[in-house]
């Protein structure tokens, strides 16, 4: 199994609850969520591209040959880029999520 097929399903869940919370946001809260997610998913790849590469470099960790995709950016693959990604869709669309059920009131069940 490669690095790139474990990350795949995170990735899919992480677009489909960002996409699920902000449906409901309006247009121009929408436009700046996804603007802020961008600029954070920047900041986060850098710092995964350098910390990652000087890990590697360092010896810390390592991937076995044949469960890498192939290209990497410094040391790392970009499989290891995954991870970013899906804390960046996933914590504000946590927290959105949160947040509309606690102005709700919680559930109504109880």
């Amino acid at each position: 199994m490669t690095y790139a097929l474990i990350s795949l399903p995170f990735l899919a869940i992480g677009v489909f609850v960002a996409v699920f919370a902000t449906r409901s946001l309006p247009r121009p809260a929408r436009r700046r969520r996804w603007i802020a997610t961008a600029i954070a998913a920047v900041v986060l790849l850098v710092l995964t591209g350098v910390f990652d590469t000087v890990m590697i470099a360092a010896g810390l960790f390592g991937y076995a040959d044949g469960t890498r995709l192939g290209p990497t950016v410094g040391l790392a693959p970009i499989e290891d880029f995954a991870y970013p990604i899906v804390a960046v869709l996933l914590v504000p669309a946590v927290w959105t999520i949160a947040r509309r059920r606690a102005l709700r009131g919680g559930d109504d069940e109880d």
